[in-house]
């Protein structure tokens, strides 16, 4: 056969040859072609892809040399931490200069009417607003000086951070006040800072501090501007305290009237004293300066830029309480990058609808709305039929997270957890929590359902916010993940419970640019937190896990917190319970996995017999013990001490169990000065706390 002949028996077959074929085959072959191909198409445009992690996710922090067992993040250089991300950003007046560039005066601050959507202001409105409110605190006296205090007792709000600015501008410096401090803790702070000029958001919280002025108890205070409408009967009461009232209004007003050049502040001048709600006795002011604050936002933005750089098109919904500093980092990176922030309506009850209108793309929380979050989900589920579903689908997700894989547009997003999504609007691309522990089990299942980067910090306001933080890529839950690029972290020997640095495991401890210069006024609990090498020690004990990421494991003080945050100091609880007349030991336990306490109660034997007998209940002292009313009447006479002896209503306990046999030196439950010995009481009563939490969930 010639070579032309034999091309001619192999040639392609043209398209005439292809038609024909396709016409003889059967319709329903036709079909499964098509489908084939839509579907091929369809995985070839969703198809995952895992998030490139910054560093060897094995591996995500190094030891530094010359700091025996400290560690620093894998994403430095060098064994410099990182003090600020942008040239221009050194202070937090730097931060919002360049958000008004950057933002190419774009909207800044957006607030909403029941039933409205969300109005605007720009950044040059905020800027210019905030030059008034600062010009006019310069009127009234105020020295531009970061020793001169302005007090701000308000709900997240615009004003809030118009005010802030306006302070920043002139080197003054914001002290948040918050209700759940409590009446005599506000007292207390305005009198440490020497504040004499607070502003309210609403009557209710001048009422308040003329109170106290009226008590006798505040003589600093001078001038009240409140930002809602009151009346003028509050003029007047506030003249007879020696209080001027005025508006907000007039405020910018007076300012606008006499304009001053800016003076702003210095990287380590003092930004805000942030009040800390404490456990016992009063509350400390954490000194956080400039730097600390940059360098704490400049962290966040180096660990996650490869991941979720902000732009100006994101959007952060504002509800965590401004007056605590994860919220503050948090809407730092907002306005340095020109983004805008919606505030909620002042009503949580109201945030899912707030979240439905503004559709944010920035999502911060807390794990008490995540666990709110979590068991709305599965009691919606509420046949088996749904919840195996709902397993079903979240299973599949978690294994792409387990490969790296974060998104929102695979099919079990369409089928099944696409109501979620829209539920905080739909438009969700980064979620940070922090302030207290969340459980491996519900951050696994929100990474899952909601599709977004989701990352967990660790830290307190000593050390600004964070000092560690999930990396991108790494979607394991458990830890609290690695150093943040501005600081260090070690662990340090605690004998007494038998942690030790060697092992990998000890009390946190943290040094950086983003560490606290102290406590105002307060050098002995500056020197407790503070040792001689600028070592903040965190009172937390951690472990280091073998990826190189921090697990806290235990608390080195008796002091804890709950799901929602809340400091508690269980000797302060049982010191009041142990007024009750029929208990004669109480041991309080909370856990920060759990939003409520419980106790165990050894009832007094001198006394139960007779005081049962008084609630028409007889029986040996081991059948009382036993006897679900009598736990009832002591569990109720323990709430009326407790409310008696001003216990906040988390500090009380929701349910307890009786036990017969005393806490004693030979069963080990008590040291030889007859201290409780905590670790072994939650050990021998664990089956007890178990029950108790699974039979009294909120």
């Amino acid at each position: 056969m010639q070579a032309h002949e034999l091309f001619r028996h192999l040639r392609m077959p043209e398209l005439g040859d292809v038609r024909q074929y396709v016409r003889t085959l059967p319709t329903n072959t036709l079909m499964g072609f098509g489908a084939f191909a839509a579907l091929t198409t369809y995985w070839y445009a969703t198809r995952p892809k895992a998030l490139k992690p910054p560093c060897d996710l094995a591996m995500q922090s190094v030891e530094v040399e010359g700091e025996e067992h400290a560690r620093r993040s894998s994403l430095l250089d060098s064994d410099e931490p990182i003090i600020y991300y942008y040239d221009d950003v050194r202070t937090v007046y730097d931060v919002f200069q360049r958000g008004i560039h950057v933002s190419n005066n774009g909207p800044c601050l957006g607030v909403r009417k029941p039933n409205q959507p969300y109005e605007w202001m720009t950044y040059k409105e905020v800027a210019e607003r905030a030059e008034c409110i600062g010009s006019a605190l310069v009127n009234k006296g105020f020295k531009p000086s970061s020793d001169q205090f302005i007090g701000l007792f308000s709900q997240n709000r615009p004003e809030w951070v118009i005010i802030e600015q306006g302070c920043y501008t002139y080197s003054l410096v914001p002290v948040p006040l918050y209700d759940t401090l409590g009446e005599e803790a506000i007292t207390y702070i305005v009198n440490k800072a020497d504040i004499a000029l607070v502003f309210c958001d609403k009557s209710e919280k001048a009422k308040l501090l003329l109170d106290s002025i009226e008590k006798g108890e505040i003589s600093v205070l001078k001038t009240i501007v409140i930002m809602d409408p009151f009346d003028s009967d509050l003029v007047v009461r506030g003249k007879k305290c020696g209080v001027d009232i005025i508006s907000m209004k007039e405020m910018e007003a007076l300012g606008r009237a006499r304009k001053h050049k800016p003076v702003v502040p210095k990287p380590e001048d003092l930004a805000i004293i942030c009040f800390t709600s404490g456990t016992t006795g009063n509350p400390k002011g954490a000194m956080i300066t400039h730097q600390n604050i940059v360098s704490n936002m400049s962290a966040f933005v180096k660990a996650t830029e490869k991941a979720v750089l902000p732009s100006t098109e994101d959007t952060l919904i504002s509800f965590l309480p401004l007056a605590h500093m994860f919220e503050r980092v948090v809407e730092c990176v907002i306005l340095c990058h020109g983004a805008r922030i919606g505030f909620f309506q002042g009503d949580i009850k109201l945030l899912m609808d707030d979240l439905k209108t503004l559709q944010p793309t920035v999502f911060p929380v807390v794990p008490r709305l995540l666990n709110r979050m979590f068991d709305k989900i599965f009691s919606q589920a509420n046949t088996s039929f749904k919840r195996w579903i709902l397993d079903f689908a979240s299973k599949r997700k978690e294994a792409e997270l387990r490969s790296g894989i974060i998104r929102n547009n695979s099919l079990w997003d369409k089928m099944i957890f696409r109501k979620i999504q829209a539920n905080l609007g739909g438009k969700v691309r980064l979620m940070i929590t922090g302030a207290a522990p969340v459980s491996a089990n519900v951050l696994t299942f929100l990474r899952a359902a909601l599709g977004c980067q989701f990352y967990e910090g660790y830290g307190q306001t000593e050390c600004t916010a964070g000092c560690s933080l999930t990396l991108p890529g790494d979607w394991t839950a458990g830890h609290v993940g690695s150093p943040m690029p501005c600081n260090f972290l070690k662990l340090v020997d605690v004998e007494e419970m038998n942690y030790f640095a060697a092992k990998g495991e000890g009390e946190v401890c943290v040094k950086g640019p983003n560490v606290f210069k102290g406590y105002l006024k307060d050098p002995e609990k500056t020197a407790e937190a503070l040792d001689k090498d600028g070592w903040l020690h965190t009172g937390d004990v951690g472990k280091w896990l073998p990826n190189g990421t921090l697990k806290i494991i235990d608390r080195k003080k008796h002091i804890f917190k709950l799901a929602q945050g809340e400091y508690i100091a269980p000797e302060k609880i049982e010191n009041i319970y142990s007024r009750s007349e029929p208990v004669a030991q109480v041991f309080v336990h909370g856990e920060s996995l759990q939003a409520f306490l419980i106790a165990i109660v050894v009832p007094d034997p001198d006394v139960l017999s007779g005081w049962a007998k008084k609630k028409g209940l007889a029986g040996s002292y081991e059948e009382l013990c036993k006897n679900k009313d009598i736990k009832n009447y002591i569990l109720e006479d323990m709430l009326n001490v407790g409310k008696e002896f001003g216990l906040k209503s988390f500090e009380q306990v929701k349910a307890i169990a009786l036990q017969s046999e005393m806490f004693s030196i030979e069963n080990g439950l008590l040291t030889p000065t007859l201290k409780a010995k905590r670790p072994e009481l939650r050990k021998y009563f664990q089956s007890q706390i178990d029950e108790l939490y699974a039979s009294n969930k909120m």
